[in-house]
């Protein structure tokens, strides 16, 4: 099991050991969509979902998503996080939602996994949102597109 540091000699799983890791500035960014009809993303435009502001509360979902982390996720610390910032933007092309979290702290470990949780929570919560005008809308696209800090460096996705 080399090169997986969630796996131990024996190959079991376990938590890895950042103490003698130094708490560096840790950046990531992930990306994500939801794709829907015309006129369900119109719904969402024009402020017509019956649950209400589509993009606010999938917004501060996906901050709240972000916070809980290591809650869902079994091996991954806790972290203070220093920044969250959802984006959701109406795409007409798509047609649908598209979504970015971008996720920064000052520590031992990476954020990657908090940034995609941001991005998951949101997307789940627009389905939630919308579900009752539209049930075959589709999640997807979900990936890190930056990473930055720590021994592994900078990482950006090709476009």
């Amino acid at each position: 099991m080399t090169g997986l540091t969630h796996f131990d000699a024996e190959g079991h799983a376990h938590m890895v050991d950042v103490s003698d890791k130094p708490a560096t500035a840790r950046l990531a960014v992930a990306e994500g969509w939801v794709k829907m009809s015309p006129q369900t993303l119109d719904l969402v435009t024009e402020g017509r979902a019956k649950k209400g502001d589509v993009l606010g509360v999938a917004r501060l979902a996906g901050i709240m998503g972000a916070k809980k982390t290591s809650d869902l996720i079994p091996l991954c610390h806790p972290l203070a996080l220093s920044r969250v910032a959802v984006d959701l933007t109406a795409d007409p092309d798509l047609p649908g939602i598209r979504i970015t979290a971008t996720v920064k702290t000052a520590g031992q470990t990476g954020v990657e996994m908090e940034a995609l949780t941001a991005v998951t929570t949101a997307a789940l919560t627009v389905y939630d949102m919308l579900k009752a005008a539209e049930k075959a809308m589709q999640i997807g696209g979900i990936r890190l597109t930056l990473k930055e800090g720590g021994k592994s460096g900078r990482f950006e996705a090709a476009p």
